[in-house]
């Protein structure tokens, strides 16, 4: 047979009564003190917590990003090879005209037999020259290589003359040029280096 229980006297609950108090103000004393000792908002579990949090907000978000870029498509916008540059009347005789260096890397000489067209880049290293009215001569700014109004090398480290670009009559009677046919200097007697005029 079961025991049973004996029953409490009113002074026992009491006493009872008064202990539990006593230890729920000790345990409610006991967090009020961890928490002071903790000094700030977080503990370290949030910290680390948040951090991860964050991570993966900055991971999803550059995703994202990366998803919308990838649906507009890398197009280069680059000028017509071929180009119309005026007028044989508009050229004086035995000049260089840097009209189309700029845009085009292109300058148009005229002399005594007619017009040619060369690309403005320094067989060396690619670098573009400049045009030496006062010296007659394209040179080069860094390294120095030196060129005739022909465009044949003269001094510095250029292995070779400059190219030449394809030049022709249009059907209006302006000067077309085309810097997508480029003629090397054993090749500068074809049809199209050189215009007649």
């Amino acid at each position: 047979m079961a025991k049973a229980e004996k029953e409490q006297t009113p002074e026992e609950l009491a006493a009872l009564e008064e202990r539990r108090r006593i230890e729920q103000a000790l345990e409610r004393g006991k967090r009020e003190k961890e928490r002071a000792q903790l000094g700030g908002l977080w503990s370290r579990r949030d910290f680390f917590g948040r951090l991860s949090w964050g991570g993966f907000g900055v991971f999803g978000g550059i995703s994202l990003l990366a998803a919308v870029r990838s649906t507009f498509p890398r197009v280069l916008f680059t000028p017509p090879s071929t180009f119309k540059a005026g007028f044989p009347g508009d050229y004086p005789m035995g000049e260089v005209s840097e009209r189309f260096k700029k845009e085009f890397r292109v300058w148009i000489v005229r002399n005594e037999e007619g017009f040619y067209a060369i690309y403005a880049k320094c067989t060396h290293l690619g670098c573009t020259p400049r045009w030496l009215t006062t010296e007659s001569k394209f040179k080069c700014p860094c390294h120095g290589s030196g060129y005739y109004k022909t465009g044949v090398n003269f001094e510095g480290p250029a292995p070779r003359p400059m190219d030449r670009v394809r030049i022709s009559l249009a059907e209006d009677g302006q000067l077309l040029v085309d810097i997508s046919v480029k003629y090397v200097y054993g090749t500068w007697d074809k049809p199209g280096a050189f215009l007649k005029v």
